[in-house]
């Protein structure tokens, strides 16, 4: 039998690597991880973590406000900016810090520098090869930009956390989740926000009431909307970046601003691997192939998270690696194999205000089900009945008639993704509305009554608490135009 130096060699020290390498360690195997940045990836250092972060400051200027309403009187403090990243840094190095301690802890070797292929079997970092039974790809996504003239002026959105000085006038360019989110926080910061997207609406895959929602609210807090239209040049002058754009149906202008993030798409992070010296097998955008088993077309090499391209979300990296952990090493004593499905993920998406998700969109929901009925409310909060604030709040159930079951639930909302992944979990074990309704809920919650007190199909309309009417109606099926254009129920970032 041939030896190894290791069982299992991780290259990539996210989230999904080091659950995947430390688990790995517990059942006895030796285990190495590579990296060459800070650990934790992508969502500890310049994504989810200090994201959520900056989402939280960027509430505070919108409660100052609100407060009034509810006989506090007062200027508002003013942000410190700079404040705010030291805090934010220090955070993130005590993370870092925790990462290194998880795998330290368990006794896997910690290997600095970039790693790449050089067989099946093989792994080279900074010169020298390591040896491994099984090698783990987790080496995540990494900002794409398209080649539009002045590209060299763009930023990314792994640079928006440490922006010096704060733009007071900034350009976001997608319509994806991470373009949505940083045109919210930014503008909750004070920066005037311009918000460029080549198609009508934002956040494709995701509900179409969720859509046209969430726009509507982002415009409420005064965000320039600039939809329809496409960069054609930046070009830095004297008085700031001035980016050309031009709408769809011909007409043109130029903005100028201080500041212009492109959150246009994420690719699997493979550059530099070596995958194509070893045979590992990729899609045309570099994402690795997997079996169920998250192995690569290389027997000895597999591959999860961003880097295959599947959910892009940091738990569906972490339950990937306990499959991986499982198929290679075994499961813990008294538990089963674990197997991962992709079926009612809870997403969320921290713009102002927040969207949660799991399960179907409607449009799904039509493809799948024979017949399905949605519930629909749209209301304001008790909370905006004194703060002043017009902003509203969305909750739409989607029922499968033949079942009774509950196949997709979404919100717009102050806290959304706290209250769906609640929600998620009774989904997951097949909810039906019958039992959605025969629960009691907490009084007053959010809107005045939860969704699960709206009345059952087949009654029609009623109202809410509030007096607001709540939409309660079979659908039709969609037309076979917005069938084509129905998309599977997954992030995105174009």
């Amino acid at each position: 039998m041939k030896h190894f130096d290791f069982d299992l060699f991780v290259i990539g020290g996210g989230s999904g690597g080091v659950r995947a390498a430390r688990m790995s360690a517990q059942r006895g195997a030796r285990v190495a991880v590579a990296e060459v940045a800070a650990m934790g990836g992508t969502c500890v250092n310049v994504g989810c973590i200090p994201k959520k972060l900056y989402s939280y400051a960027a509430h505070y200027a919108e409660s100052f406000e609100e407060s009034h309403g509810f006989g506090w009187i007062g200027e508002a403090p003013r942000l410190d900016w700079n404040l705010l990243k030291a805090n934010r840094a220090r955070e993130i190095s005590r993370l870092n810090g925790i990462y290194i301690g998880l795998l330290e802890n368990t006794g896997v070797q910690i290997i600095r520098g970039w790693a790449c292929l050089r067989d099946a079997h093989t792994v080279e970092v900074e010169g020298r090869q390591y040896t491994a039974k099984s090698i783990l790809i987790a080496t995540g996504g990494t900002p794409t930009v398209p080649a539009v003239a002045g590209r060299e002026h763009v930023v990314t959105s792994d640079s928006m956390f440490d922006l010096d000085p704060f733009p007071k006038r900034l350009m976001v360019v997608g319509g994806g989740y991470i373009a949505c989110e940083f045109a919210s926080i930014f503008r909750g910061l004070g920066a005037e926000v311009t918000h460029v997207h080549r198609n009508e609406k934002l956040l494709t895959g995701f509900d179409e009431d969720v859509r046209r929602f969430i726009a509507t609210e982002m415009a409420k807090t005064g965000i320039d909307q600039q939809f329809m239209r496409e960069v054609q040049a930046i070009t830095r002058t004297a008085g700031g970046l001035q980016v050309d754009l031009k709408h769809k149906h011909g007409d043109a202008h130029s903005v100028t601003v201080d500041t212009v993030l492109y959150a246009t798409g994420r690719v699997p992070n493979v550059n530099g691997l070596g995958l194509e010296a070893v045979g590992v097998s990729v899609s045309a955008s570099g994402a690795i192939h997997v079996n169920a088993h998250y192995q690569s077309s290389v027997p000895s090499i597999y591959a999860l998270g961003d880097v295959t391209a599947r959910l892009q979300l940091t738990p569906v990296a972490l339950g990937e690696a306990m499959v991986v952990v499982d198929h290679l090493f075994g499961p813990a004593a008294g538990k089963k194999r674990r197997q991962m499905s992709y079926d009612f993920v809870p997403t969320a998406v921290f713009t102002h205000p927040n969207i949660g998700t799991v399960g179907f969109t409607e449009l799904e929901a039509h493809k799948t089900f024979e017949h399905i009925t949605v519930y629909c409310a749209d209301f304001k909060a008790l909370k905006h009945t004194l703060s002043g604030s017009t902003e509203r709040t969305l909750m739409k159930l989607i029922v499968d008639d033949a079942s009774d079951r509950v196949v997709g639930l979404h919100m717009v909302g102050p806290d959304a993704g706290e209250i769906v992944q609640g929600f998620a979990v009774a989904m997951k074990a097949g909810a039906t509305k019958e039992i959605f309704d025969s629960t009691i809920g907490i009084h007053p919650p959010h809107g005045g009554r939860g969704i699960c007190d709206h009345a059952r199909a087949g009654q029609g309309r009623r109202r809410s608490a509030d007096g607001e009417d709540v939409h309660l109606k079979h659908r039709p099926a969609p037309t076979a135009g917005q069938r084509q254009h129905a998309v599977a129920h997954s992030l995105s970032f174009v």
